[in-house]
């Protein structure tokens, strides 16, 4: 069945762009054809930096609706928010190229993975927020978080945000990368875990391994 998933993440640094691969190649595995792309790319100029790290994690290489910018029709030069990064640029922001980039892909693969920028709160224009493209196209949403000091918090208020907004969380990815206390590293994946079985019991969750390993 054709499927478009939304991936966000906790935080900025939360590990998006590895957890889309991650996510990519599962999928594959299972049998499905799948491609990223990326919702917005800002601090590059030809090229989204984020499509080829996809790529080079996926073991694919360059594909040709890269190369002519289906998988990233947003991109803008300076490395701050998409808000910010537009005003900048002198240019707006326009959500039907993500559109029609997205319904192409779907017609082609199995499984398109959109990795959003930042975390599902970033705020696009003064009315239109990152968890808002999900909400109204009604995509299912990946959340990525980890075992930072704080992360719990930052994971709860965006499961809030998920839940009031009555979406889709099909998973919940875990970025063992960041796992640089232990005791704390598992104290927040059992938490979690607890939660969504409460909460979201038909979500899976899914543990990432560092990014060496992936």
């Amino acid at each position: 069945m054709k499927r478009t998933i939304f991936l966000s993440g906790i935080d900025t640094d939360a590990g998006k762009t590895y957890a889309t691969a991650f996510l990519a190649r599962k999928l594959i595995n299972e049998g499905n054809t799948v491609i990223t792309q990326k919702f917005i790319q800002t601090g590059c100029r030809e090229q989204s930096e984020d499509i080829e790290k996809h790529r080079l994690l996926m073991g694919t290489g360059l594909l040709p609706e890269d190369l002519d910018h289906t998988t990233a029709p947003i991109i803008f030069t300076y490395p701050a928010s998409a808000q910010l990064a537009a005003r900048i640029d002198g240019r707006d922001i326009d959500i039907s190229l993500i559109d029609r980039s997205r319904e192409k892909l779907q017609e082609r693969y199995d499984v398109v993975i959109i990795e959003g920028a930042g975390g599902l709160m970033v705020p696009f224009t003064d009315d239109f927020l990152t968890i808002d493209y999900p909400t109204t196209r009604h995509l299912p949403v990946a959340l990525v978080t980890n075992g930072v000091l704080g992360s719990i918090n930052h994971t709860l208020l965006s499961l809030e945000a998920i839940k009031a907004r009555s979406l889709e969380l099909a998973y919940v990815i875990y970025n063992h990368h960041f796992d640089t206390d232990a005791v704390i590293a598992q104290d927040t994946l059992g938490f979690i875990r607890r939660y969504l079985s409460r909460h979201f019991p038909a979500t899976q969750l899914l543990e990432m391994p560092t990014f060496e390993r992936i």
